[in-house]
């Protein structure tokens, strides 16, 4: 049975590989107005995908996700992406920086969202799946979504494409 689950995590590991290059220290100016990526705000979960940084802020009074731009040392708008009634968490972005994913909560029900920021739409990407779900992380190429959900009293992973549809890995069913 364990088996299994470690080729499940061998697999996932080489699908969603996306960490490049060694450790390195990242030092941007402080801004007490928000306008930057260090703020007198909670700065919660960052990923950081060159040139960009995501990562979930309560700067604006709702816990929201923002994205950074290194390279230009300022924040992108994300039109669409956060609204009042949600609270966002554990967000990662696809190499490019097209796809940002998070985990959202709406009145206590956590879902994995997928916005494109090239249509400015984002997608519940598990509204059908009578469980809960938490940590998504995506592929470098934004065609694959991973994460976690809690089903029969344990936490497995399952993997996704960018409409929500299981893809056909061993271990991957709802």
């Amino acid at each position: 049975m364990k088996r299994p689950v470690l080729v499940s995590i061998v697999v996932l590991m080489s699908l969603l590989s996306s960490c490049t290059g060694y450790p390195r220290f990242l030092n941007f100016p402080f801004d007490p107005g928000g306008r930057s990526l260090n703020s007198p705000n909670s700065e919660l979960s960052p990923q950081v995908n060159a040139p960009y940084i995501v990562f979930v802020s309560d700067r604006n009074g709702s816990q929201d996700v923002y994205l950074f731009d290194a390279r230009r040392r300022q924040l992108i708008d994300l039109p669409g992406l956060n609204t009042l009634d949600e609270i966002a968490s554990h967000p990662a972005i696809s190499e490019d920086g097209r796809y940002i994913v998070f985990a959202g909560s709406r009145q206590g029900r956590a879902d994995i969202y997928l916005y494109d920021r090239e249509t400015q739409q984002k997608r519940n990407l598990t509204e059908n799946l009578p469980a809960e779900v938490r940590n998504p992380t995506i592929s470098t190429d934004g065609s694959r979504i991973a994460f976690e959900v809690a089903k029969n009293g344990q936490w497995d992973i399952l993997v996704c494409d960018r409409n929500g549809q299981l893809l056909n890995i061993p271990g991957n069913a709802r």
